[in-house]
């Protein structure tokens, strides 16, 4: 099942993703996001609401509850793709290694399982 993000947390996940982007590794884009779940190597995995057709993200939270991946769902692909300092959208993002951005991830996370 998918977390929603209330809006209070929206801003701490796209800081998680800048974070990481900048002192840790990640993967943008759907088939990316995928592969590194499929491999056990995804941390952490955001989707964004507004893609169109659903069907494109519609098998991550699927795929991130099988391999035990905390999964959350933003409202905007812009501010995702932003937060993954790309210049277009983006479906999806996977934080590979958090980085400095290990305490934003565990927060998030912890606000997910309460």
């Amino acid at each position: 099942m998918v977390f929603e993000a209330p809006k209070e947390l929206i801003d701490k996940v796209y800081e998680a993703i800048e974070v990481a982007k900048a002192t840790g590794k990640i993967r943008k884009g759907t088939n990316e996001a995928t592969k590194v779940i499929e491999k056990g190597q995804a941390k952490f995995v955001v989707i964004a609401k507004d893609v169109n057709p659903p069907e494109i993200t519609m098998h991550i939270p699927l795929l991130a509850e099988e391999k035990g991946v905390p999964c959350i769902q933003v409202p905007s692909k812009d501010d995702l793709g932003a937060a993954a300092g790309l210049d277009v959208a983006t479906g999806s993002v996977a934080i590979i290694q958090e980085g400095e951005s290990r305490q934003l991830v565990k927060e998030i996370t912890d606000k997910m399982k309460a």
